[in-house]
């Protein structure tokens, strides 16, 4: 019987920048043939297509070397983030990687894009993901339902304004969970939004309406 491929999502996790290093690579390259491809997406991932009786081997090794491994498929995806530019410490990388690890390869019913940026300048362009964290000041807003493709793109809402990462972690946690439970099968975030209604995630995670 012929075996199964499984197609993996990587990145270097969350540093300055989207990098790799030589030791990255080369764990990547040892399971690729010579005329075999890897896909860079747009969520800052490679996709590498491997057998399916290797996967628990190759998570091991890349994990080793400093590769974050993901799930392809209707989950969340990895948290898309700016370059941390002003330094890891101002602008909440630390943060970042925590909540990266609450998100990323969750259940959903349709692919999920969260994005984080440590300044209001917004490089990782938080104001048109699914949700959105923007550092400002000593907190973090958070923004849902944004959408960057069609001619319905849009900005998302701020549902949470200048939060501890405390606060932060529990919203976006519940977020995904009401999506989870009440989200329709591949229904996009932002039509979850619009259908479920922005008010009653609101009071879900806040337990009053917005001022």
């Amino acid at each position: 019987m012929e075996e199964s491929d499984v197609t993996l999502a990587i990145n270097g996790g969350i540093g300055f920048g989207s990098k790799l290093n030589a030791k990255q690579l080369a764990a990547i390259t040892k399971y690729m043939n010579e005329n075999d491809e890897i896909e860079l997406t747009i969520f800052q991932q490679l996709y590498i297509t491997v057998p399916e009786s290797k996967v628990a081997m190759l998570k091991e090794e890349f994990e080793q070397v400093g590769l974050a491994c993901y799930p392809v498929g209707n989950y969340v995806k990895s948290l898309r983030t700016c370059n941390f530019c002003k330094g890891a410490e101002e602008e909440g990388m630390p943060v970042a990687i925590e909540l990266n690890k609450i998100l990323a390869g969750r259940p959903v019913p349709f692919t999920l894009r969260p994005a984080y940026t440590g300044c209001p300048i917004g490089c990782g362009e938080p104001l048109i993901h699914d949700i959105g964290v923007m550092k400002v000041r000593s907190g973090y807003n958070l923004y849902i339902g944004g959408k960057a493709k069609g001619t319905d793109a849009r900005v998302g809402a701020l549902i949470l304004e200048e939060a501890t990462p405390e606060e932060l972690y529990g919203a976006v946690d519940q977020i995904i969970e009401i999506y989870s439970a009440q989200g329709k099968r591949r229904e996009p975030f932002a039509k979850f939004v619009d259908r479920y209604g922005f008010e009653n995630i609101y009071h879900a995670i806040a337990g009053s309406s917005p001022q």
